[in-house]
């Protein structure tokens, strides 16, 4: 597995929480930015890590912003791309379980560096149900599919 990193100027510290995690885990990681110092407009940020994701069945994202929420709905812009905006373990582990998330969105303003490194530990290391989850899944792919139709 490889892990796409992406913020705006608001989650850097959480970035480097996750860069931290990414390491003890021995997951390789590369950092679309933004980097210390230089503004950044979330969609931007979230296009470039969803492009990426999306791209490779072995590739998940990390997006950081204030809150987690302009991040992962940028993101769920992009075809193929299920981003959790979470702020617990309990809804990190079911994004995953569940949901088959492939991008994680956190928030600087309600989750603290040492929370977001157990939440990326546990999403990391928590496998997708499939069963009945997967027959919802699919139902959420289908809605891209047929609004891509009607657009």
């Amino acid at each position: 597995m490889k892990v796409i990193l992406g913020c705006d100027h608001r989650g850097l510290e959480l970035k480097e929480a996750a860069k931290a995690v990414l390491t003890e885990l021995q997951i390789s990681y590369e950092d679309f930015g933004t980097q210390a110092g230089v503004p950044a407009d979330y969609p931007d940020i979230a296009k470039k890590v969803a492009h990426a994701v999306s791209a490779s069945k072995d590739v998940r994202g990390l997006l950081f912003c204030g809150t987690g929420l302009g991040m992962a709905m940028a993101a769920n812009k992009v075809c193929g791309i299920r981003a959790a905006s979470v702020s617990d373990l309990q809804s990190a582990v079911l994004s995953r379980r569940h949901n088959d998330a492939n991008i994680l969105a956190l928030g600087e303003i309600s989750v603290t560096p040492e929370a977001a490194r157990e939440i990326i530990r546990v999403w990391l290391e928590t496998g997708f149900e499939g069963g009945r989850h997967q027959r919802r899944v699919d139902k959420i792919m289908q809605l891209e599919q047929e609004s891509r139709k009607t657009s």
